[in-house]
């Protein structure tokens, strides 16, 4: 597998800085997981004039899978559990990986874990694994 899985975060009425929060939160927790490496994703080109600047998009994730489609897995729960404990604050996260877009917010969790299971399912097979 070894691709790039990108995460973007929102949250209803969540100004940059809780947003930048939460994503390091999750960034934390997923840098626990069976996975190469979890970065911010730079915003683009600097503005004019800035020296040193390196921008990044708040709320975006690009986390490098490892080989295994259990790190896949395993990402997309921690992704559901951050979900979860959004205690009645409305959370999307939009995953795409390979051009595959799955977007995970307020479904039940019956719903959630059949979408995970299928887009986990189409990468599963990919490089062998």
């Amino acid at each position: 597998m070894n691709e790039d899985l990108r995460l973007q975060l929102s949250e209803d009425d969540a100004d940059a800085e809780r947003l930048d929060a939460l994503t390091g939160f999750l960034r934390q927790e997923l840098l626990q997981l069976d996975v190469v490496d979890v970065r911010p994703v730079p915003a683009g080109a600097a503005p004019q004039g800035a020296r040193g600047f390196d921008a990044i998009a708040v709320g975006a994730l690009l986390v490098t899978l490892s080989r295994s489609a259990e790190g896949l897995r395993e990402v997309v729960l921690a992704v559901r559990r951050w979900l979860a404990r959004g205690q009645g604050t409305r959370r999307t996260v939009r995953l795409e990986l390979g051009g595959d877009v799955l977007e995970l917010s307020e479904a039940t969790a019956a719903d959630q874990q059949r979408l995970v299971e299928l887009f986990v399912g189409r990468h599963a097979g990919q490089d062998g694994v």
